[in-house]
Protein backbone atom coordinates (compact mmCIF):
# COMPACT_ATOMS: atom_id res chain seq x y z
CA UNK A 1 0.00 0.00 0.00
CA UNK A 2 1.43 3.48 -0.94
CA UNK A 3 1.52 6.02 1.84
CA UNK A 4 -1.56 7.24 3.43
CA UNK A 5 -1.08 10.68 2.94
CA UNK A 6 -0.15 10.77 -0.83
CA UNK A 7 -3.41 8.77 -1.54
CA UNK A 8 -6.44 10.59 -3.19
CA UNK A 9 -9.73 10.91 -1.56
CA UNK A 10 -11.07 8.50 -4.02
CA UNK A 11 -8.47 5.93 -2.91
CA UNK A 12 -8.91 6.57 0.37
CA UNK A 13 -12.72 6.02 0.19
CA UNK A 14 -11.73 2.68 -1.57
CA UNK A 15 -10.08 1.44 1.50
CA UNK A 16 -12.30 2.23 4.06
CA UNK A 17 -15.25 0.15 1.75
CA UNK A 18 -12.92 -2.63 2.01
CA UNK A 19 -12.27 -2.89 5.08
CA UNK A 20 -15.88 -2.13 5.89
CA UNK A 21 -16.77 -5.48 3.52
CA UNK A 22 -13.58 -7.13 5.69
CA UNK A 23 -15.66 -6.67 8.73
CA UNK A 24 -19.16 -8.31 7.21
CA UNK A 25 -16.85 -11.34 5.98
CA UNK A 26 -15.73 -11.80 9.33
CA UNK A 27 -19.53 -11.65 11.06
CA UNK A 28 -19.91 -14.10 8.18
CA UNK A 29 -17.31 -16.47 9.18
CA UNK A 30 -17.69 -15.16 12.88
CA UNK A 31 -21.38 -16.86 12.56
CA UNK A 32 -20.80 -20.09 10.37
CA UNK A 33 -18.45 -21.21 13.03
CA UNK A 34 -20.57 -20.50 15.83
CA UNK A 35 -23.12 -22.48 14.55
CA UNK A 36 -21.12 -25.46 12.35
CA UNK A 37 -17.68 -25.93 13.63
CA UNK A 38 -18.84 -26.00 17.56
CA UNK A 39 -20.83 -28.89 16.68
CA UNK A 40 -18.27 -31.06 15.08
CA UNK A 41 -15.53 -29.83 16.82
CA UNK A 42 -12.98 -32.39 18.06
CA UNK A 43 -12.48 -32.24 21.91
CA UNK A 44 -8.77 -30.41 22.49
CA UNK A 45 -6.74 -28.57 25.06
CA UNK A 46 -10.03 -26.71 25.51
CA UNK A 47 -13.80 -28.31 26.12
CA UNK A 48 -16.74 -27.70 23.25
CA UNK A 49 -17.95 -25.12 25.47
CA UNK A 50 -14.96 -22.66 25.68
CA UNK A 51 -15.20 -23.10 21.82
CA UNK A 52 -18.25 -21.96 22.01
CA UNK A 53 -17.40 -19.51 24.27
CA UNK A 54 -14.72 -17.84 21.99
CA UNK A 55 -16.91 -18.05 18.87
CA UNK A 56 -19.86 -15.91 20.38
CA UNK A 57 -16.82 -13.48 21.74
CA UNK A 58 -15.50 -13.69 18.26
CA UNK A 59 -18.68 -12.79 16.90
CA UNK A 60 -19.36 -9.51 19.27
CA UNK A 61 -16.08 -8.40 18.60
CA UNK A 62 -16.83 -8.37 14.50
CA UNK A 63 -19.76 -6.34 15.53
CA UNK A 64 -17.64 -3.76 17.53
CA UNK A 65 -15.64 -3.53 14.63
CA UNK A 66 -17.86 -3.13 12.18
CA UNK A 67 -19.95 -0.30 13.83
CA UNK A 68 -16.53 1.42 14.43
CA UNK A 69 -15.58 1.62 11.28
CA UNK A 70 -18.94 2.82 10.28
CA UNK A 71 -18.91 5.54 12.63
CA UNK A 72 -15.47 6.72 12.78
CA UNK A 73 -13.75 6.78 9.64
CA UNK A 74 -10.44 7.73 11.26
CA UNK A 75 -6.93 5.50 11.94
CA UNK A 76 -7.47 3.70 9.09
CA UNK A 77 -3.97 1.58 9.86
CA UNK A 78 -5.00 1.03 14.08
CA UNK A 79 -8.09 -0.13 13.13
CA UNK A 80 -7.03 -2.54 10.51
CA UNK A 81 -4.19 -4.13 12.54
CA UNK A 82 -6.38 -3.72 16.04
CA UNK A 83 -8.75 -6.28 13.28
CA UNK A 84 -6.26 -8.56 12.14
CA UNK A 85 -4.13 -9.14 15.45
CA UNK A 86 -7.94 -10.49 17.01
CA UNK A 87 -8.80 -12.30 14.15
CA UNK A 88 -5.43 -14.14 14.50
CA UNK A 89 -5.74 -14.87 18.15
CA UNK A 90 -9.51 -15.96 17.56
CA UNK A 91 -8.60 -18.44 14.78
CA UNK A 92 -5.36 -19.50 17.08
CA UNK A 93 -7.52 -20.15 20.30
CA UNK A 94 -10.08 -22.35 17.97
CA UNK A 95 -7.09 -23.85 15.94
CA UNK A 96 -6.01 -25.06 19.23
CA UNK A 97 -9.32 -25.93 20.20
CA UNK A 98 -10.16 -28.39 17.03
CA UNK A 99 -6.80 -29.73 17.66
CA UNK A 100 -4.36 -28.28 16.00
CA UNK A 101 -2.67 -29.05 12.11
CA UNK A 102 -5.16 -32.28 11.62
CA UNK A 103 -8.03 -30.36 12.07
CA UNK A 104 -8.18 -28.14 8.92
CA UNK A 105 -8.76 -25.09 10.70
CA UNK A 106 -5.32 -23.21 9.51
CA UNK A 107 -7.39 -22.52 6.26
CA UNK A 108 -9.30 -19.46 8.46
CA UNK A 109 -5.86 -17.78 8.76
CA UNK A 110 -6.05 -16.93 5.13
CA UNK A 111 -8.58 -14.58 5.91
CA UNK A 112 -7.39 -12.28 7.85
CA UNK A 113 -3.69 -12.80 6.19
CA UNK A 114 -5.32 -12.00 2.59
CA UNK A 115 -7.31 -8.88 4.13
CA UNK A 116 -3.71 -7.63 5.59
CA UNK A 117 -2.25 -7.98 2.30
CA UNK A 118 -4.83 -6.19 0.41
CA UNK A 119 -5.39 -3.05 3.08
CA UNK A 120 -1.83 -3.25 5.00
CA UNK A 121 1.77 -2.16 3.81
CA UNK A 122 3.67 -5.19 2.79
CA UNK A 123 5.90 -5.40 6.06
CA UNK A 124 2.82 -5.53 7.96
CA UNK A 125 1.28 -8.28 6.32
CA UNK A 126 4.60 -10.29 6.55
CA UNK A 127 4.77 -9.89 9.58
CA UNK A 128 1.03 -11.22 10.12
CA UNK A 129 2.05 -14.02 8.04
CA UNK A 130 4.97 -14.56 10.17
CA UNK A 131 3.30 -15.01 13.72
CA UNK A 132 0.56 -17.05 11.86
CA UNK A 133 3.38 -18.87 10.78
CA UNK A 134 5.32 -19.48 14.41
CA UNK A 135 2.11 -20.16 15.90
CA UNK A 136 1.42 -22.98 13.61
CA UNK A 137 5.02 -24.29 13.88
CA UNK A 138 5.09 -23.91 17.52
CA UNK A 139 1.76 -25.70 18.29
CA UNK A 140 3.23 -29.10 16.29
CA UNK A 141 6.75 -28.69 18.29
CA UNK A 142 4.52 -28.94 21.48
CA UNK A 143 2.75 -31.53 20.89
CA UNK A 144 5.69 -33.68 19.96
CA UNK A 145 8.00 -32.74 22.70
CA UNK A 146 5.09 -32.38 25.49
CA UNK A 147 2.68 -34.65 24.10
CA UNK A 148 4.99 -37.26 22.49
CA UNK A 149 2.82 -37.49 19.68
CA UNK A 150 3.71 -37.29 15.72
CA UNK A 151 1.85 -34.86 14.10
CA UNK A 152 1.99 -34.02 10.14
CA UNK A 153 5.38 -31.45 10.39
CA UNK A 154 5.65 -31.00 7.12
CA UNK A 155 1.93 -30.30 6.26
CA UNK A 156 3.06 -27.57 9.44
CA UNK A 157 5.89 -26.34 7.00
CA UNK A 158 3.64 -26.07 3.92
CA UNK A 159 1.31 -24.11 5.53
CA UNK A 160 3.52 -21.22 6.91
CA UNK A 161 5.09 -20.68 3.30
CA UNK A 162 1.68 -21.11 1.92
CA UNK A 163 0.86 -18.00 4.09
CA UNK A 164 3.77 -15.96 2.97
CA UNK A 165 3.33 -16.43 -0.92
CA UNK A 166 -0.34 -16.09 -0.11
CA UNK A 167 0.64 -12.37 1.37
CA UNK A 168 3.45 -12.07 -1.11
CA UNK A 169 1.06 -12.52 -4.38
CA UNK A 170 -2.32 -10.96 -2.78
CA UNK A 171 0.13 -7.69 -1.60
CA UNK A 172 1.97 -7.17 -5.12
CA UNK A 173 -1.95 -7.42 -6.42
CA UNK A 174 -3.49 -4.98 -4.27
CA UNK A 175 -0.17 -3.02 -4.54
CA UNK A 176 -0.59 -2.70 -9.03
CA UNK A 177 -4.79 -2.27 -8.52
CA UNK A 178 -3.89 0.86 -5.98
CA UNK A 179 -1.50 2.11 -8.85
CA UNK A 180 -4.32 1.71 -11.41
CA UNK A 181 -6.58 3.64 -9.64
CA UNK A 182 -4.57 6.25 -8.29
CA UNK A 183 -3.79 6.80 -11.60
CA UNK A 184 -7.42 6.36 -13.06
CA UNK A 185 -8.00 8.98 -10.29
CA UNK A 186 -5.75 11.46 -11.25
CA UNK A 187 -6.80 11.10 -14.64
CA UNK A 188 -10.56 11.76 -13.83
CA UNK A 189 -9.16 14.69 -11.00
CA UNK A 190 -7.30 16.26 -14.72
CA UNK A 191 -10.47 15.67 -16.81
CA UNK A 192 -12.71 17.44 -14.44
CA UNK A 193 -10.08 20.15 -14.54
CA UNK A 194 -10.24 20.16 -18.27
CA UNK A 195 -14.18 19.98 -18.00
CA UNK A 196 -14.34 22.99 -16.01
CA UNK A 197 -11.93 24.85 -18.18
CA UNK A 198 -13.73 23.98 -20.74
CA UNK A 199 -16.92 25.06 -19.14
CA UNK A 200 -15.68 28.45 -18.69
CA UNK A 201 -14.24 29.07 -22.25
CA UNK A 202 -17.01 27.58 -24.00
CA UNK A 203 -19.59 30.01 -21.46
CA UNK A 204 -17.58 33.21 -22.16
CA UNK A 205 -16.02 32.74 -25.73
CA UNK A 206 -17.77 35.33 -27.85
CA UNK A 207 -18.46 32.93 -30.98
CA UNK A 208 -21.29 30.67 -30.72
CA UNK A 209 -20.78 27.07 -30.60
CA UNK A 210 -23.39 24.57 -31.48
CA UNK A 211 -23.67 20.63 -31.34
CA UNK A 212 -25.65 18.70 -33.63
CA UNK A 213 -26.15 15.46 -35.45
CA UNK A 214 -26.10 14.74 -39.23
CA UNK A 215 -29.79 15.36 -39.42
CA UNK A 216 -29.24 18.90 -38.28
CA UNK A 217 -30.45 18.22 -35.17
CA UNK A 218 -28.92 20.58 -32.13
CA UNK A 219 -28.25 19.35 -28.91
CA UNK A 220 -26.33 21.98 -27.20
CA UNK A 221 -25.24 25.35 -27.97
CA UNK A 222 -23.33 28.02 -25.67
CA UNK A 223 -24.69 31.42 -24.19
CA UNK A 224 -23.09 33.45 -27.27
CA UNK A 225 -25.03 31.06 -30.01
CA UNK A 226 -27.57 31.25 -28.30
CA UNK A 227 -27.82 35.14 -27.78
CA UNK A 228 -26.72 34.87 -32.24
CA UNK A 229 -30.09 32.65 -32.33
CA UNK A 230 -32.55 34.52 -29.86
CA UNK A 231 -33.16 30.84 -28.31
CA UNK A 232 -34.42 31.33 -25.05
CA UNK A 233 -34.79 27.47 -23.60
CA UNK A 234 -31.50 25.74 -22.97
CA UNK A 235 -30.69 22.51 -24.82
CA UNK A 236 -29.68 18.98 -23.86
CA UNK A 237 -26.33 19.18 -23.69
CA UNK A 238 -25.42 22.37 -22.45
CA UNK A 239 -28.23 21.51 -19.73
CA UNK A 240 -25.57 19.02 -18.20
CA UNK A 241 -27.02 15.62 -19.20
CA UNK A 242 -29.04 14.97 -16.61
CA UNK A 243 -33.22 14.85 -16.21
CA UNK A 244 -34.97 17.41 -13.91
CA UNK A 245 -36.38 20.52 -14.59
CA UNK A 246 -33.31 22.34 -15.93
CA UNK A 247 -32.58 19.74 -18.69
CA UNK A 248 -32.79 21.61 -22.14
CA UNK A 249 -34.63 20.16 -25.13
CA UNK A 250 -33.37 19.35 -28.83
CA UNK A 251 -34.79 20.64 -32.28
CA UNK A 252 -34.36 20.56 -35.58
CA UNK A 253 -32.46 23.36 -37.78
CA UNK A 254 -35.10 23.01 -40.61
CA UNK A 255 -37.67 23.21 -38.46
CA UNK A 256 -37.29 26.88 -37.34
CA UNK A 257 -37.76 29.38 -40.94
CA UNK A 258 -35.19 31.43 -39.67
CA UNK A 259 -32.71 29.14 -39.12
CA UNK A 260 -33.13 27.93 -42.58
CA UNK A 261 -30.03 29.69 -43.84
CA UNK A 262 -27.93 27.91 -40.81
CA UNK A 263 -29.73 24.76 -41.59
CA UNK A 264 -28.95 24.99 -45.38
CA UNK A 265 -25.34 25.78 -45.56
CA UNK A 266 -24.96 23.17 -42.70
CA UNK A 267 -26.68 20.57 -45.01
CA UNK A 268 -24.53 22.01 -47.83
CA UNK A 269 -21.41 21.06 -46.05
CA UNK A 270 -22.42 17.46 -44.63
CA UNK A 271 -22.74 17.11 -48.40
CA UNK A 272 -19.73 17.77 -49.48
CA UNK A 273 -17.25 15.99 -46.43
CA UNK A 274 -19.13 12.67 -47.61
CA UNK A 275 -19.16 9.53 -45.04
CA UNK A 276 -15.93 10.04 -43.65
CA UNK A 277 -15.73 9.67 -39.88
CA UNK A 278 -12.24 11.66 -39.15
CA UNK A 279 -12.39 15.10 -38.00
CA UNK A 280 -13.02 17.36 -41.34
CA UNK A 281 -13.42 20.93 -41.00
CA UNK A 282 -14.94 22.93 -44.05
CA UNK A 283 -14.93 25.91 -45.55
CA UNK A 284 -16.70 29.44 -44.13
CA UNK A 285 -20.31 30.83 -45.01
CA UNK A 286 -21.62 33.50 -44.31
CA UNK A 287 -25.87 33.59 -43.98
CA UNK A 288 -28.31 36.09 -42.06
CA UNK A 289 -30.68 35.39 -39.24
CA UNK A 290 -33.77 37.19 -39.71
CA UNK A 291 -36.16 38.15 -36.99
CA UNK A 292 -38.09 35.80 -35.70
CA UNK A 293 -40.54 35.00 -32.72
CA UNK A 294 -41.69 31.27 -31.29
CA UNK A 295 -43.72 31.41 -27.85
CA UNK A 296 -44.35 27.21 -27.91
CA UNK A 297 -41.96 24.33 -29.62
CA UNK A 298 -38.45 23.14 -28.80
CA UNK A 299 -37.10 26.02 -30.21
CA UNK A 300 -38.52 29.12 -27.98
CA UNK A 301 -37.33 32.78 -28.21
CA UNK A 302 -36.72 35.95 -30.27
CA UNK A 303 -34.56 38.00 -32.35
CA UNK A 304 -35.72 41.76 -33.29
CA UNK A 305 -32.37 42.48 -35.34
CA UNK A 306 -31.16 40.49 -38.21
CA UNK A 307 -28.22 38.91 -37.52
CA UNK A 308 -25.02 38.75 -39.84
CA UNK A 309 -23.26 35.41 -38.88
CA UNK A 310 -20.02 33.47 -40.10
CA UNK A 311 -19.94 29.92 -40.28
CA UNK A 312 -17.23 27.14 -39.71
CA UNK A 313 -18.52 23.53 -39.63
CA UNK A 314 -16.03 20.77 -38.15
CA UNK A 315 -16.79 17.14 -37.42
CA UNK A 316 -15.90 15.50 -34.32
CA UNK A 317 -13.79 12.90 -34.09
CA UNK A 318 -16.42 10.02 -32.46
CA UNK A 319 -15.61 6.30 -32.51
CA UNK A 320 -17.09 3.89 -35.21
CA UNK A 321 -20.58 2.65 -34.28
CA UNK A 322 -21.43 6.16 -32.12
CA UNK A 323 -23.56 8.82 -32.94
CA UNK A 324 -22.17 11.46 -34.92
CA UNK A 325 -21.89 14.91 -34.00
CA UNK A 326 -20.89 17.91 -35.75
CA UNK A 327 -20.15 21.72 -34.47
CA UNK A 328 -20.60 24.60 -35.92
CA UNK A 329 -18.68 28.30 -35.05
CA UNK A 330 -20.63 31.08 -35.18
CA UNK A 331 -19.47 34.76 -35.36
CA UNK A 332 -21.28 37.63 -35.81
CA UNK A 333 -20.00 39.61 -37.78
CA UNK A 334 -21.94 42.81 -38.17
CA UNK A 335 -20.15 44.71 -35.67
CA UNK A 336 -17.25 43.65 -37.36
CA UNK A 337 -18.45 44.69 -41.10
CA UNK A 338 -19.75 48.05 -39.65
CA UNK A 339 -16.44 49.04 -38.13
CA UNK A 340 -14.54 47.92 -41.32
CA UNK A 341 -17.01 49.96 -43.20
CA UNK A 342 -16.30 52.96 -41.24
CA UNK A 343 -12.53 52.50 -42.04
CA UNK A 344 -13.35 52.30 -45.63
CA UNK A 345 -15.42 55.05 -45.93
CA UNK A 346 -12.87 57.26 -44.09
CA UNK A 347 -10.06 56.19 -46.68
CA UNK A 348 -12.66 56.69 -49.14
CA UNK A 349 -12.90 60.36 -48.29
CA UNK A 350 -9.54 60.84 -48.28
CA UNK A 351 -9.55 59.26 -51.34
CA UNK A 352 -12.56 61.17 -53.45
CA UNK A 353 -10.88 65.07 -51.87
CA UNK A 354 -7.98 64.22 -54.63
CA UNK A 355 -10.26 62.22 -57.44
CA UNK A 356 -11.69 65.12 -58.95
CA UNK A 357 -8.73 66.96 -59.85
CA UNK A 358 -6.13 64.19 -60.68
CA UNK A 359 -8.23 61.17 -62.08
CA UNK A 360 -11.29 62.84 -64.02
CA UNK A 361 -9.66 65.48 -65.51
CA UNK A 362 -7.37 63.21 -66.80
CA UNK A 363 -9.87 61.24 -68.23
CA UNK A 364 -11.61 63.93 -69.67
CA UNK A 365 -8.28 64.25 -71.29
CA UNK A 366 -7.79 61.02 -72.70
CA UNK A 367 -11.60 60.70 -74.10
CA UNK A 368 -11.23 64.07 -76.12
CA UNK A 369 -7.74 62.96 -77.48
CA UNK A 370 -9.48 59.36 -78.44
CA UNK A 371 -12.19 61.50 -80.04
CA UNK A 372 -9.74 63.84 -82.41
CA UNK A 373 -7.88 60.76 -83.41
CA UNK A 374 -11.12 58.43 -84.22
CA UNK A 375 -11.49 61.48 -86.51
CA UNK A 376 -8.48 61.04 -88.68
CA UNK A 377 -8.03 57.29 -88.08
CA UNK A 378 -9.73 54.73 -89.82
CA UNK A 379 -8.10 51.98 -90.45
CA UNK A 380 -9.69 48.95 -88.72
CA UNK A 381 -6.67 48.14 -86.68
CA UNK A 382 -6.56 51.96 -85.32
CA UNK A 383 -10.52 51.87 -84.85
CA UNK A 384 -10.12 48.81 -82.68
CA UNK A 385 -7.41 50.50 -80.59
CA UNK A 386 -9.24 53.80 -80.23
CA UNK A 387 -12.40 51.93 -78.78
CA UNK A 388 -10.67 49.92 -76.32
CA UNK A 389 -8.39 52.97 -74.84
CA UNK A 390 -12.77 54.47 -75.21
CA UNK A 391 -13.74 51.38 -73.40
CA UNK A 392 -11.56 51.68 -70.76
CA UNK A 393 -12.41 55.28 -70.21
CA UNK A 394 -16.00 55.04 -69.82
CA UNK A 395 -14.88 51.74 -67.20
CA UNK A 396 -12.23 54.11 -65.18
CA UNK A 397 -14.92 57.32 -65.34
CA UNK A 398 -17.80 55.17 -64.25
CA UNK A 399 -15.88 53.70 -61.23
CA UNK A 400 -14.77 57.21 -60.42
CA UNK A 401 -18.83 58.03 -60.44
CA UNK A 402 -19.46 55.36 -58.11
CA UNK A 403 -17.08 56.25 -55.60
CA UNK A 404 -18.09 59.89 -55.53
CA UNK A 405 -21.75 58.72 -54.90
CA UNK A 406 -20.39 57.00 -51.97
CA UNK A 407 -18.93 60.28 -50.23
CA UNK A 408 -22.63 61.90 -51.65
CA UNK A 409 -24.55 60.58 -49.10
CA UNK A 410 -27.76 62.86 -48.57
CA UNK A 411 -30.41 62.48 -45.45
CA UNK A 412 -32.83 60.17 -46.75
CA UNK A 413 -36.29 61.10 -47.64
CA UNK A 414 -38.93 60.42 -45.15
CA UNK A 415 -41.66 60.16 -47.18
CA UNK A 416 -43.40 56.52 -47.27
CA UNK A 417 -42.52 54.85 -50.88
CA UNK A 418 -45.84 52.85 -52.06
CA UNK A 419 -44.49 49.87 -53.67
CA UNK A 420 -47.45 48.83 -55.54
CA UNK A 421 -46.83 52.07 -58.04
CA UNK A 422 -43.13 52.22 -57.35
CA UNK A 423 -42.26 48.57 -58.62
CA UNK A 424 -44.73 48.57 -61.94
CA UNK A 425 -42.67 52.20 -63.17
CA UNK A 426 -39.50 50.46 -62.71
CA UNK A 427 -40.72 47.27 -64.43
CA UNK A 428 -41.23 49.46 -67.71
CA UNK A 429 -38.42 51.35 -67.17
CA UNK A 430 -36.04 48.66 -66.85
CA UNK A 431 -37.24 46.55 -69.56
CA UNK A 432 -37.51 49.46 -71.62
CA UNK A 433 -34.14 50.77 -70.91
CA UNK A 434 -32.47 47.04 -71.69
CA UNK A 435 -34.30 46.13 -74.86
CA UNK A 436 -35.68 42.81 -73.32
CA UNK A 437 -39.45 41.36 -73.07
CA UNK A 438 -41.76 42.78 -70.71
CA UNK A 439 -42.55 39.40 -69.54
CA UNK A 440 -39.20 38.72 -68.14
CA UNK A 441 -39.36 40.18 -64.97
CA UNK A 442 -41.95 39.67 -63.02
CA UNK A 443 -43.57 42.01 -59.78
CA UNK A 444 -45.14 40.25 -57.35
CA UNK A 445 -48.47 41.63 -55.65
CA UNK A 446 -47.53 44.46 -53.27
CA UNK A 447 -50.51 45.78 -52.40
CA UNK A 448 -51.41 48.80 -49.70
CA UNK A 449 -47.51 47.94 -48.54
CA UNK A 450 -45.76 50.66 -48.38
CA UNK A 451 -41.75 51.74 -46.90
CA UNK A 452 -39.57 54.20 -45.72
CA UNK A 453 -36.73 55.14 -48.22
CA UNK A 454 -35.38 57.28 -50.26
CA UNK A 455 -37.25 56.84 -53.62
CA UNK A 456 -34.40 57.46 -55.92
CA UNK A 457 -32.03 55.54 -53.90
CA UNK A 458 -34.48 52.66 -54.00
CA UNK A 459 -35.02 53.20 -57.74
CA UNK A 460 -31.07 52.84 -58.00
CA UNK A 461 -30.47 49.62 -55.35
CA UNK A 462 -33.42 47.77 -57.66
CA UNK A 463 -31.66 48.67 -60.94
CA UNK A 464 -28.52 47.55 -59.86
CA UNK A 465 -29.62 44.00 -58.52
CA UNK A 466 -31.87 43.87 -61.87
CA UNK A 467 -28.26 44.35 -63.68
CA UNK A 468 -27.19 41.47 -61.75
CA UNK A 469 -29.78 39.38 -62.33
CA UNK A 470 -29.73 39.53 -66.08
CA UNK A 471 -26.05 38.58 -66.52
CA UNK A 472 -27.56 34.99 -65.06
CA UNK A 473 -31.52 34.57 -65.81
CA UNK A 474 -31.74 32.33 -68.73
CA UNK A 475 -34.29 35.14 -70.55
CA UNK A 476 -37.47 32.97 -69.71
CA UNK A 477 -41.03 34.51 -68.83
CA UNK A 478 -40.53 35.33 -65.08
CA UNK A 479 -36.92 34.29 -64.88
CA UNK A 480 -36.97 37.49 -62.93
CA UNK A 481 -39.21 37.76 -59.74
CA UNK A 482 -39.01 41.07 -57.64
CA UNK A 483 -41.58 40.37 -55.06
CA UNK A 484 -42.43 41.68 -51.57
CA UNK A 485 -43.41 39.23 -48.37
CA UNK A 486 -43.76 39.76 -44.99
CA UNK A 487 -40.76 38.57 -41.89
CA UNK A 488 -41.92 37.23 -38.76
CA UNK A 489 -42.14 40.74 -37.47
CA UNK A 490 -43.98 41.94 -39.92
CA UNK A 491 -41.63 44.48 -41.50
CA UNK A 492 -41.49 43.97 -45.50
CA UNK A 493 -38.80 42.16 -46.90
CA UNK A 494 -37.93 43.33 -51.10
CA UNK A 495 -37.16 39.79 -52.81
CA UNK A 496 -35.02 39.72 -56.22
CA UNK A 497 -34.55 36.27 -57.66
CA UNK A 498 -33.73 34.78 -61.02
CA UNK A 499 -33.50 31.32 -62.04
CA UNK A 500 -30.04 30.91 -62.64
CA UNK A 501 -27.77 29.24 -60.05
CA UNK A 502 -27.16 29.87 -56.92
CA UNK A 503 -23.71 32.44 -55.76
CA UNK A 504 -20.95 29.98 -54.64
CA UNK A 505 -19.84 30.21 -50.58
CA UNK A 506 -16.70 31.76 -51.79
CA UNK A 507 -18.13 33.98 -53.77
CA UNK A 508 -20.77 35.29 -50.83
CA UNK A 509 -18.18 35.53 -48.53
CA UNK A 510 -16.71 38.93 -50.57
CA UNK A 511 -19.82 39.69 -52.08
CA UNK A 512 -20.63 43.04 -50.81
CA UNK A 513 -16.98 44.32 -50.30
CA UNK A 514 -15.99 47.30 -52.86
CA UNK A 515 -13.83 46.38 -55.94
CA UNK A 516 -14.53 42.53 -55.58
CA UNK A 517 -16.12 41.28 -58.93
CA UNK A 518 -16.51 38.05 -60.77
CA UNK A 519 -16.69 40.12 -64.32
CA UNK A 520 -14.16 41.41 -66.33
CA UNK A 521 -15.91 44.58 -67.29
CA UNK A 522 -17.80 45.28 -63.71
CA UNK A 523 -15.90 47.84 -60.91
CA UNK A 524 -16.90 45.98 -58.24
CA UNK A 525 -18.86 48.99 -56.39
CA UNK A 526 -21.84 48.38 -57.67
CA UNK A 527 -23.54 45.81 -55.07
CA UNK A 528 -21.17 47.73 -52.44
CA UNK A 529 -22.98 50.82 -53.15
CA UNK A 530 -26.40 49.03 -53.04
CA UNK A 531 -25.90 48.16 -49.62
CA UNK A 532 -24.38 51.32 -48.58
CA UNK A 533 -27.74 53.00 -49.72
CA UNK A 534 -29.95 50.65 -47.87
CA UNK A 535 -27.73 51.18 -44.82
CA UNK A 536 -28.32 55.10 -44.72
CA UNK A 537 -31.94 54.27 -45.27
CA UNK A 538 -32.56 51.71 -42.42
CA UNK A 539 -32.65 48.60 -44.37
CA UNK A 540 -30.27 45.94 -44.88
CA UNK A 541 -28.96 44.51 -47.77
CA UNK A 542 -28.41 40.50 -48.05
CA UNK A 543 -27.85 37.37 -50.15
CA UNK A 544 -30.37 34.27 -48.96
CA UNK A 545 -29.91 30.50 -50.47
CA UNK A 546 -33.08 28.66 -49.99
CA UNK A 547 -34.79 25.42 -50.51
CA UNK A 548 -37.05 25.50 -53.37
CA UNK A 549 -40.07 23.34 -53.78
CA UNK A 550 -38.48 20.73 -56.15
CA UNK A 551 -35.45 19.75 -53.77
CA UNK A 552 -32.63 22.39 -55.75
CA UNK A 553 -31.72 25.51 -54.21
CA UNK A 554 -32.14 29.10 -55.34
CA UNK A 555 -30.59 32.60 -54.57
CA UNK A 556 -32.13 35.51 -54.18
CA UNK A 557 -31.01 39.42 -52.68
CA UNK A 558 -33.19 40.33 -50.22
CA UNK A 559 -33.88 44.19 -49.04
CA UNK A 560 -35.18 44.33 -45.34
CA UNK A 561 -36.87 47.69 -44.49
CA UNK A 562 -36.63 49.16 -41.12
CA UNK A 563 -39.78 49.65 -39.23
CA UNK A 564 -42.56 52.09 -41.35
CA UNK A 565 -44.59 53.56 -38.21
Amino acid sequence: MASWPSLTAESRSTFWRSLQTFTVSRIVIALVLLLYLSIDARRGQLSTATYTEICIAYVALALGFAAVCYRWRRRFLLQLVGQVMTDLAAISLLYLAGGGVRSGLALLYLFPLAGAAMLAPLLLALFSAALATLFVLAETMWQIVARFEDPPLMQAGLTGAAFFALVLVVNRLAERLISQEELAARRGTDLRIQQAVYRIVVEDVGDGILVLDRDGQVFGANPAARRMLGLEARLADDAGGEGGADAGTAFRLADVPAFEPVAHSFAAWIAGAGAAHEAHEGPADYVTIKRWHEEEGAARGRLDQPAHVKLRFARVATPRGEAERSVIFMQDVSAIENQAQQLKLASMGRLTASIAHEVRNPLSAIGHATSLLAEDLHGPAEQRLLRIVNDNVVRVNRMVEDILKLSRKVQPNGEPVALAPFLAELQAEFTETQGMRSDIVAIGDAGALAVRFDGLHLREVLVNLLGNAVRYASGKPASIRVFPVLDATARVELHVQDDGRAITPEVRAHLFEPFYTTSSKGTGLGLYLARELCLNNGAMLDYEVRADDDGGTSGRFVITFGASG
